[in-house]
């Protein structure tokens, strides 16, 4: 949705999709050390970045309405990393299980834009035309990627996505 991709606006679209896939950049710093995904600025109360926090009190505090996401999309670099302790890796793929999310696709490392996004296009023909399971449709654009005359075989550039939770 592009300039209109705002905190308030994408955490409102969140809430009732049942597919969310965010390609944008992703943040794992000495600022946002549990994650963030970089969005539109708007206003002095959104930053126009979506933590990992945020996702925590917005959609799985107390009295929070899970989401209803059956799929995240993590399309940037290091969506699946964050702060580790000792229960695990604290960041936006373990703040997206709490919100009610049972699977995600998330990136380990920086991932260039055009082989991600040649990536992500493999991945969803094969969960939607396909027919396959989320883990062997990316498993298949993976080898699409290295095997492909058109794809980039170094692995550094598409072997960062892993799928987090349920794989059907």
């Amino acid at each position: 949705i592009g300039a209109e991709a705002t905190e308030s606006t994408i955490v409102e679209k969140m809430a009732n999709a049942s597919v969310i896939h965010l390609a944008t950049h992703g943040l794992v710093d000495g600022i946002y050390y549990r994650g963030a995904i970089a969005l539109a600025p708007e206003e002095p109360d959104h930053d126009g970045f979506l933590t990992s926090r945020e996702i925590l009190i917005g959609y799985a505090g107390p009295e929070k309405s899970l989401l209803k996401a059956k799929l995240v999309v993590l399309s940037a670099c290091d969506t699946g990393r964050g702060e580790i302790k000792g229960e695990g890796v604290v960041g936006l793929s373990r703040s997206l299980i709490a919100a009610g999310v049972p699977s995600l696709v998330v990136s380990l490392w920086q991932v260039p834009d055009d082989d991600t996004a040649k990536l992500m296009t493999e991945f969803y023909t094969n969960i939607y035309t396909h027919k396959f399971d989320k883990a062997k449709a990316m498993r298949e654009a993976m080898l699409s990627m290295l095997n492909d005359g058109d794809g980039n075989p170094d692995p550094k550039a598409w072997a960062a996505f892993t799928v987090i939770g349920e794989a059907r």
